[in-house]
């Protein structure tokens, strides 16, 4: 194992250094494509692209290669190609990902703070994509420097960042067929857009659940009308569309009414969730309740599961609605529901979707005109089973640099690139990872990255590496 104190003296000059640049890269609006369509034209994914090269280029190790890789009308992507130590030996690959683009704005952030204005308070950076994810070119090349000071070893290390993923990638299958086989024979795959229980420990993320967004409309009539005059007679189009949910979801307790979207939960996944509870793990303790509502869930590995192994729905959008301060007494001619379905990780995704399609259009209420129309399908992921060699570095570095083992968690959210890696690479080993504690709050309002973690994190993915080397 590494020297521990030459790697965190490493690891911590990186991050004084990186801080005032990660304020400057807090302040670029760099928002993903899907939030910012003239992105091409505002330049700010440029911006930001423009500094983590300059970061890369300076601290980068001597021998590795710096570009920027570009495809006509899709978003860049930023590699670091950084050769194996001398004794490594191998020629595998390390992909250790990250991407550079933001969440828009939002709003409900406290006075003082705001999504392009960095503000340290103290181990907080507030600020839009501090956390998600634009520590991750930082922490990478700080963990491959620390490897390399404190005369360890890695493997080829390929770091990779993106910026569409916060709009779910899609512009990061055609960058990686045009490597081809410049990518190499990845072996392990560092991660570091993920979340963390807390702060006190270094954790990974074994499952991603897929999702399934689609729009369901109903019209009843022609246009707007009386609610008096035709109340009664015309049935209302929320009623049906409530109906219509009552297929897909039991409104009691909100089990999933699709047989499809429901998957067998791996023996290894209920037993990391028991580790993680016995190491006080319980995600309902992040979950800001309103007055007095109750969760679904009861117990920490109960909610460990129903946050990640068990298909959820949620109403994310309406259309056809005013609002209340503009509301007559009209009979509305439609109602759209933007309807986001959370699937289990090994969820078949493509088949969840028709199969919700089915479900809300086949024999309508009232004979309504019912169109229910998926707008993206993504399946979830699962990490293989966790080699001896890595689960002894993980504890070993968490221990070293946290003061206690490792603990692995799944996730409810999704990282489309995670599924796309399984998939190519399958033979791989996965180290997901990342610093979105509680409170850090990821895409919301009063977002921050906690730097301690952050340091942290790097020294220990150093570690990793050099165990990933040595195995």
């Amino acid at each position: 194992m590494l020297d521990t104190t030459t790697v965190d003296t490493v690891v911590d000059r990186h991050w004084t250094e990186a801080l005032p640049v990660l304020e400057d890269y807090i302040r670029i609006p760099a928002k993903s494509p899907a939030y910012d369509p003239d992105w091409a034209t505002a330049g700010h994914l440029a911006d930001a692209v423009d500094l983590v090269v300059g970061w890369c280029g300076a601290h980068a190790p001597d021998d590795a290669r710096v570009s920027v890789r570009e495809l006509p009308g899709l978003t860049p992507v930023v590699i670091v190609d950084v050769p194996a130590t001398a004794g490594a030996g191998g020629d595998d690959t390390v992909l250790l990902y990250g991407h550079l683009d933001k969440q828009p704005e939002m709003t409900g952030w406290r006075e003082g703070l705001g999504p392009w204005t960095p503000v340290l308070e103290g181990d907080r950076l507030y600020g839009r994509g501090g956390g998600d994810d634009g520590y991750s070119a930082f922490a990478a090349l700080a963990a491959i420097d620390a490897v390399r000071q404190s005369g360890g070893e890695h493997r080829r290390c390929l770091v990779l960042i993106e910026a569409s993923e916060e709009s779910g990638s899609p512009d990061l299958p055609p960058h990686l067929e045009a490597m081809g086989d410049e990518l190499g024979d990845v072996s392990l795959i560092v991660g570091l857009d993920s979340g963390a229980a807390d702060y006190d420990g270094l954790w990974v993320t074994t499952s991603l659940r897929g999702m399934v967004q689609l729009d369901l409309r109903v019209d009843v009539v022609e246009r707007g009308m009386h609610s008096g005059l035709v109340g009664g007679l015309a049935p209302s189009s929320m009623r049906i569309a409530r109906r219509l949910l009552d297929r897909v979801e039991d409104s009691e307790t909100g089990r999933i009414l699709v047989e499809s979207m429901h998957v067998e939960i791996p023996a290894e996944r209920v037993a990391d969730a028991e580790r993680a509870a016995a190491q006080g793990y319980d995600p309902l303790d992040d979950v800001p309740f309103s007055g007095s509502t109750r969760s679904d869930a009861a117990g920490s590995v109960e909610a460990q599961l129903a946050s990640c192994w068990r298909p959820v729905m949620a109403t994310i959008g309406i259309d056809g609605v005013p609002a209340v301060a503009d509301a007559g007494a009209v009979l509305r001619p439609f109602t759209t529901l933007g309807l986001s379905f959370r699937v289990p990780p090994t969820c078949d995704a493509e088949r969840a979707g028709a199969d919700l399609v089915e479900a809300l259009t086949v024999d309508p209420p009232a004979g309504a005109t019912v169109e229910a129309t998926v707008r993206a399908a993504a399946d979830g992921w699962n990490a293989p089973a966790t080699e001896p060699w890595l689960r002894a570095a993980l504890d070993d570095s968490s221990n070293a640099h946290f003061g206690r083992p490792a603990g692995a968690m799944g996730i409810g959210g999704s990282i489309p690139f995670m599924s796309m890696l399984g998939d190519r690479f399958p033979d791989a080993q996965f180290v997901i990872t990342g610093v979105l504690g509680p409170e850090s709050n990821a895409h919301g309002p009063n977002e921050f990255l906690h730097l301690p973690t952050a340091r942290r994190v790097s020294a220990c993915v150093a570690h990793v590496l050099d165990a990933h080397a040595r195995r």
